[in-house]
């Protein structure tokens, strides 16, 4: 089942990086990352047109209050979701407390081996202090960048699937996972 998450209060730290709610000052860094060709469209999104649409995701993101801004010497650089996962898709979690994390990196940013530590961070404030069972991540088959991001991570193949973007194409997904006591496990 997908529990309820907040992160309005909360702030994380890695080595490089502060993961932290979204501002309204963060709008020009949102827009510069997010309309660069080839961001969105791995997450299945399209490049914002303008600051307009930046604006409607950031007020999203807000009001949502479930996605961090990655933010890497002072600057927003990416964000990192925690959303809730399809639960008519897997409906064998139902008794399990579980999340699903997103994740889109700025593209001058990719390969510096950032969004591993973020992704390792948000996962554990979400068995150690979020108490959750199962934390689900996807990404498109095409997509090796995330695809190694989440085997990093400790994510295993859980299930293929199909995947309808914002721009109206199907693109193949895989579905990974990474349970409660695996995480523990990987820790002693």
């Amino acid at each position: 089942m997908n529990v309820p998450i907040d992160i309005k209060n909360i702030t994380l730290h890695t080595d490089r990086l502060v993961l932290r709610p979204w501002k309204q000052s963060d709008l020009d860094d949102l827009y510069e990352y997010a309309s660069v060709d080839r961001v969105g469209q791995m997450a299945g999104w399209l490049p914002h047109r303008n600051k307009e649409e930046s604006q409607k995701i950031l007020n999203m993101f807000i009001e949502e209050k479930k996605t961090f801004a990655l933010e890497y010497q002072g600057k927003v650089i990416g964000s990192l979701g925690i959303e809730k996962y399809d639960e008519k898709r897997f409906p064998e979690l139902t008794d399990r407390k579980c999340r699903e994390i997103g994740y889109v990196l700025a593209k001058e940013y990719w390969g510096r081996g950032l969004m591993p530590e973020a992704v390792k961070e948000v996962i554990r404030y979400l068995f150690e202090d979020e108490g959750l069972d199962i934390i689900l991540c996807g990404h498109f088959v095409s997509n090796a960048r995330s695809s190694r991001v989440q085997e990093k991570c400790g994510f295993r193949h859980y299930q293929l699937g199909t995947f309808h973007t914002q721009f109206d194409t199907a693109e193949e997904d895989e579905m990974n996972i990474l349970r409660r006591e695996e995480y523990f496990a990987s820790k002693r």
